[in-house]
């Protein structure tokens, strides 16, 4: 007589928007572990160029995280038909229809925004950051692992964008979005406007040149790794 029929162990299906432990870490770890700019040393060309103000900064952080997110998302869910000899273009194509969404809105909701930042909106398109997620993370993982790990490089990077914009627009310009809150203002020598916090304060115009933003980088990388010292050899 015939053997009947073996139970066949079947694997439990995961969901397609399953938010665990190794989600969470998706978005978790490049605040710190997996930083874009601290760690990986990617992304430090706008961190000196549009950190000069808080404002530009944030739109900056706004723009990459929807960049990252989407042109991830849609590279896994092309990933299986994409031909190998040609995967960069495809990725290249991706970015910059998306980029083209986020100038064109920026361009209509905020001209002024938009004008200090138009160069650099163009250039996410060669961002290390954006290219390196979709090579090394997207192209081998599900669209919603592929999302939320866009998701966390983009805040990871935008949350360094504007601790460096804080300190250079307060040290430089002793303001903060565009209000005064420490030091002195000096409108060409006549009308002189000292603030509620530290009117002794001259404000300090090396923090206004991308070579500040490096010295800030480098600070917040020997903070960084004298906090965690496993992160000495993490690059």
């Amino acid at each position: 007589m015939a053997e009947s029929n073996t139970d066949v162990a079947v694997k439990p299906k995961e969901p397609t928007f399953a938010f665990g432990k190794k989600e969470r870490q998706l978005i978790t770890d490049p605040f710190n572990d997996n930083n874009p700019i601290t760690i990986q040393v990617l992304g430090i060309c706008s961190a000196l160029a549009v950190t000069t103000l808080v404002l530009p900064s944030v739109v900056m952080s706004i723009a990459v995280v929807f960049v990252i997110s989407f042109s991830a998302l849609i590279i896994s869910l092309l990933r299986n038909l994409i031909p190998k000899q040609v995967r960069m273009i495809v990725q290249l194509v991706v970015i910059a229809a998306l980029v083209t969404v986020v100038e064109l809105v920026l361009k209509a909701a905020s001209y002024d925004v938009y004008k200090q930042l138009s160069v650099f909106i163009g250039l996410i398109i060669t961002n290390c950051i954006v290219m390196g997620r979709l090579e090394a993370f997207s192209m081998a993982n599900r669209p919603w692992r592929s999302f939320l790990d866009g998701v966390g490089n983009g805040l990871g990077y935008g949350a360094i964008l504007i601790i460096i914009a804080v300190v250079r627009e307060v040290f430089g310009k002793g303001s903060l979005l565009g209000y005064q809150i420490i030091g002195n203002t000096e409108d060409y020598m006549i009308n002189t406007t000292t603030s509620w916090l530290f009117g002794w304060y001259t404000n300090n115009n090396l923090m206004v040149l991308p070579a500040a933003a490096m010295f800030i980088v480098g600070i917040l990388i020997w903070i960084q790794r004298s906090m965690y010292p496993r992160l000495v050899d993490a690059s």
